[in-house]
């Protein structure tokens, strides 16, 4: 994950109107981390040149950025922002700039609401894919809620805590917890490891109220059931079982249904991570 002091918060945005809620939660995560935004547009030539004026097609890719800006403007004026027409395809742009951004924000195209999700679909291969956090913003708001990230004990949920720890302590001072365990599971041992942990972790801010929360349940379900009062979830991309593939089998199921915007969190799952 990058950490320079100056990555910025990375934006896509299309010539749809859709794009806006999306540049405005982007624009509310810069705001709180102290980061500038940038906006990119994707500009395809084939589909431009397919197009009755490549003018008309450039003039409206100027429109989109400038829209998206003013979108920006309205959540926060001081805002630096940076915005780029970048050509390219939208999924290779943004997984490039993902090598040197604090985060990627993406749309998730109304996926909640679908039956069928294309794996090719942008927020599905920006997900699995970038080299930095994702956040998968939905098209409805979400509620004023805590914060709530998924723990498994893994490395990766380590710094998924981290990372959510810091969003609680620049936003409302909340978060949620959540560790799954299976119905027969040793439930008390494992409320002492959560607790452990909160207390670790989260010595770096101690305004938070933290929460642990130790439920019995399929893990991807209880986490989209938990979402649901959530103003962000954060959870690791693939926790301790990377040969499911690029995103774990619990990170999918938020990233398909759960109703709240989700950061997925990539880290070195194979490296123990050092007490504050």
């Amino acid at each position: 994950m990058s950490t320079a002091a100056d990555a910025p918060v990375v934006v896509g945005v299309s010539g749809s109107d859709e794009s806006l809620p999306v540049v405005r939660l982007a624009a509310r995560e810069a705001t709180e981390h102290g980061r500038r935004l940038c906006v990119l547009h994707a500009f395809n030539w084939e589909a431009a040149l397919a197009a009755p004026s490549l003018a008309g097609a450039r003039t409206e890719a100027e429109g989109a950025i400038d829209r998206a800006v003013g979108a920006a403007r309205e959540v926060d004026a001081d805002l630096p922002v940076d915005a780029h027409v970048v050509e390219g395809a939208a999924v290779a742009v943004l997984l490039r700039q993902s090598e040197s951004a604090f985060l990627v924000v993406v749309g998730d195209g109304g996926m909640t609401t679908r039956d069928c999700v294309s794996p090719e679909a942008a927020a599905v291969q920006v997900a699995s894919r970038a080299g930095c956090p994702t956040l998968v913003a939905r098209l409805d708001p979400p509620p004023t809620g805590p914060v709530v990230v998924g723990l498994d004990g893994s490395a990766t949920s380590r710094f998924a805590l981290d990372f959510a720890l810091d969003c609680a302590a620049r936003h409302d001072g909340r978060l949620r917890a959540v560790r799954v365990v299976e119905p027969n599971g040793d439930g008390t041992r494992t409320e002492r490891e959560v607790a452990d942990l909160l207390a670790q972790r989260g010595s770096r801010h101690p305004a938070v109220t933290t929460e642990p929360a130790v439920l019995r349940g399929d893990p991807g379900q209880v986490l989209i059931d938990q979402s649901r009062s959530a103003r962000l979830v954060v959870v690791g991309a693939r926790g301790d079982q990377p040969w499911r593939g690029l995103l774990g089998a619990v990170s999918q199921s938020l990233l398909y249904h759960a109703p709240a915007p989700v950061v997925f969190i990539r880290g070195v799952t194979d490296v123990p991570l050092e007490t504050p």
